[in-house]
């Protein structure tokens, strides 16, 4: 068989795969807290049908002669750019203002939180801080959040430090957010419901340090109230690379029709 055929084959998988991550991209495009994900793409060992000779005082050198034998995705990196900050004047709607995550738990048993940048929380029955699926936003010690029972309302200033207001009009300084920071959020594991967890080649051995927000030594930014940080995924160019990974693949499917074109030439000699 042709290798054309199969270089042509390897690409139209790795297009598709473009398509998958740029339709998965779009669909998020009003989804808080999502980072959008972009594929790169790298070539198949080529196949060596002439060395490499060194030149010499007679002859000149010679390059090698190599067949390609197509491409196959290199990557799918998540990229964690801001995204755009959207006004909403809701005291429980909370934003990052830099790098960091906040850190939500299944349970109070659970050790290891997980992480994200969707902030649009609530108070439940309980006065438990949570998630809209019901998750505890954990404090800088890593137990979920209360509000007092005696709170009759509370603000929450860019340190993540929760003001609660008494009956008697007294303020109480009550729990403090938690912010988890990793040396490469690229390495994070997207887990749906704007939830990433922890892996290995996030942080070193997959830890996590609770740290807290506006920390200039920690480089963990401040916690802006009433407001949501929405998805960063740029329509235009990704429509742009849409348009390109369409035309990339209707060309390898002309690949695979010319070299199937060829081969019904070669059966034709027969004939």
């Amino acid at each position: 068989m042709l290798k054309s055929m199969y270089s042509g084959v390897s690409g139209m998988r790795g297009f598709q795969t473009k398509l998958d991550v740029i339709g998965n991209n779009i669909a998020n495009v009003n989804t808080v807290g999502f980072k959008g994900s972009r594929v790169m793409f790298k070539d198949i060992m080529s196949q060596t049908t002439g060395g490499a000779t060194a030149p010499t005082d007679v002859n000149g050198g010679v390059n090698p002669r190599q067949i390609g034998l197509g491409v196959s995705v290199g990557s799918i990196d998540t990229l964690h750019l801001a995204g755009s900050p959207t006004t909403t004047n809701n005291p429980t709607d909370l934003r990052i203002n830099g790098d960091g995550f906040f850190l939500v738990k299944l349970s109070e048993d659970q050790e290891v939180p997980y992480l994200t940048r969707a902030g649009d929380f609530h108070v439940d029955a309980l006065r438990n801080l949570v998630t809209s699926d019901g998750l505890f936003v954990v404090d800088a010690g890593g137990d979920p959040i209360t509000i007092g029972e005696d709170a009759v309302s509370f603000t929450i200033g860019q340190d993540g430090i929760i003001t609660e207001t008494l009956g008697d009009g007294t303020l109480n300084a009550g729990a403090q957010i938690g912010i988890g920071k990793v040396v490469n959020p690229e390495g994070l594991e997207k887990m749906g419901g704007n939830l990433y967890r922890m892996t290995a080649n996030a942080n070193e051995d997959g830890e996590l340090e609770i740290l807290t927000a506006n920390d200039g030594e920690e480089g963990t930014g401040a916690i802006i109230t009433g407001q949501l940080e929405m998805s960063n995924v740029d329509l235009t160019g990704e429509f742009t690379e849409m348009i390109v990974a369409q035309r990339g693949f209707q060309a390898n499917s002309r690949i695979i029709t010319t070299s199937d074109e060829v081969l019904q030439e070669v059966v034709n000699l027969k004939r």
